[in-house]
């Protein structure tokens, strides 16, 4: 499952958003067979981004699991815009309510999407058509108060929905029922301090970063075992050795979970076990600027051949070809992209 994606019918492309104050912008890239990216053009959410580098969030931009549509989440206006993507490119089908305040996290399963909003902590569902999405009666739940959620995103088949609390240092679980329901949450500790990003296999195991309150060379990965509402810990708090681990993507054979650190320009690479364990393979598996700040959210196409990661500070969108056994190869960096951008989907 990784992070919900599928083969879908999206041309292959990349996208990401501006999250600008006064008018938030989509990014799209088409992507070469090489690899190499070529920007079709910004487009507008008609909603407003936050205007700040460094967007605290996972997930803020994604593509539908049948590469119908790529969903923003317009932090600073408290809604979502959809774009429908065909041949030409992105193009805006509705801007609608969040819900809440500040969402910054979207997921979804199947025409199932579910929001987070970080402002009034809070997990809202919808149903996406090709008419937009439609707020799921009865679909809202409020996280605690001091929850500092980071990302939302479906278990397996869709069944539950996970958050991740930084600052109860907690991992939420909802089920889910046919209608987008949601019932009672279990709450359990994180393996480690500062859960941050997330992802998941098909089978069921959880990978999840651990920022450590952003202390040098504390970052670390955990997994556990999901069933149900409950998630057994399996690997606890596997160092890397660097600073500010926040995104996590699975490779389509689930045999590999990339990790970017933001406070030092590395990807990470882990092992996962057939019992869900996981194994550092490399701390360094790739660098965009080594030893430098700025990398965060990352994408794998949907094709597996490709991995991509936003590097902030620099300004660029960094790629690397996907070997056979993990390897990260670079195939070229990207410019065009503001200091505040955010949030990756690559199809």
């Amino acid at each position: 499952m990784n992070d919900g994606k599928s083969m879908g019918t999206a041309p292959a492309g990349l996208y990401v958003q501006t999250n600008e104050q006064g008018e938030n912008r989509l990014i799209a890239f088409s992507r070469g067979d090489d690899g190499s990216l070529t920007q079709l053009g910004a487009f507008a959410t008609r909603g407003a981004g936050l205007g700040v580098p460094h967007l605290t969030s996972q997930g803020s931009v994604v593509l539908s699991g049948d590469g119908k549509f790529v969903l923003v989440a317009n932090a600073g206006s408290d809604d979502i815009g959809v774009f429908a993507i065909d041949a030409e490119g992105p193009r805006l089908v509705q801007t609608v309510p969040s819900g809440g305040a500040a969402p910054k996290s979207l997921a979804e399963f199947e025409g199932l999407v579910f929001v987070l909003n970080t402002g009034d902590p809070s997990v809202v569902g919808f149903s996406l058509d090709d008419r937009g999405l439609t707020q799921i009666a009865g679909s809202r739940r409020a996280l605690v108060a001091n929850a500092d959620p980071a990302q939302i995103g479906f278990g397996p088949n869709g069944s539950t929905i996970i958050v991740t609390e930084r600052g109860t240092d907690s991992i939420v679980i909802f089920p889910v029922d046919i209608h987008g329901r949601l019932g009672e949450p279990a709450m359990q500790p994180s393996s480690g301090r500062t859960p941050y990003g997330f992802a998941v296999t098909s089978g069921g195991t959880l990978v999840v970063t651990e920022a450590f309150g952003a202390q040098v060379g504390k970052a670390a990965a955990s997994s556990y075992v999901l069933g149900g509402t409950l998630a057994q810990p399996v690997t606890r708090s596997l160092g890397n050795g660097r600073s500010e681990i926040c995104w996590a993507v699975i490779t389509n054979d689930e045999r590999y979970a990339f990790t970017t650190n933001f406070a030092d320009g590395a990807v990470s690479r882990y092992a996962i076990g057939a019992d869900g364990g996981l194994v550092l393979e490399a701390a360094v598996a790739a660098t965009a600027v080594e030893g430098a700040t700025g990398l965060r959210d990352e994408s794998l196409t949907l094709d597996n051949r490709y991995l991509y990661a936003i590097d902030a500070d620099a300004q660029r969108i960094f790629g690397w070809a996907v070997g056979a056994d993990g390897a990260l190869a670079p195939v070229g960096s990207w410019d065009g992209i503001p200091a505040t951008v955010a949030g990756m989907a690559a199809s």
